[in-house]
């Protein structure tokens, strides 16, 4: 059972992979875990409303007012008082000048009104209101 040096046998060069499947799995789990918690938007009960559903491209802002009237600009919730300022300094708002906006139906309509002329005063050109279509009937 001793070991001489000249045995012709060379270091063993096999990976064990067993660590590295225990980990993926591990982080598997996590994010199949985690993947529905990140998708979540900002609460709002969009109106209802007769209209033909559009396609809404996926990467365009989205603003959103909640029931309690604060404002998000995608997940960033930005003060009313600050926010014409982050609108027109906003570089991708200035080059696309497009925008979708979603309110709360419970929202003054006197808000979502202040809040379209500032989007008005930022450059944004194009508009588009979000609401939740009724069923066919």
């Amino acid at each position: 059972m001793g070991m001489s040096s000249g045995s012709g046998k060379g270091p063993l060069s096999e990976i064990n992979v067993t660590p590295l499947v225990d980990v993926m799995l591990v982080l598997l789990i996590i994010f199949m875990v985690s993947a529905p918690m990140m998708t979540t938007g900002i609460e709002v009960d969009l109106p209802k409303a007769h209209a033909a559903q559009m396609d809404r491209e996926e990467q365009k802002l989205l603003l959103s007012i909640t029931k309690d009237q604060k404002v998000f600009l995608g997940e960033t919730e930005i003060p009313y008082d600050k926010l014409e300022d982050v609108l027109t300094h906003n570089a991708r708002l200035q080059r696309e000048r497009e925008i979708y906006l979603q309110a709360d139906e419970a929202v003054p309509y006197g808000f979502v009104a202040k809040v379209m002329a500032l989007l008005r005063k930022g450059g944004i050109d194009k508009l588009g209101l979000v609401t939740d279509p009724l069923a066919s009937e």
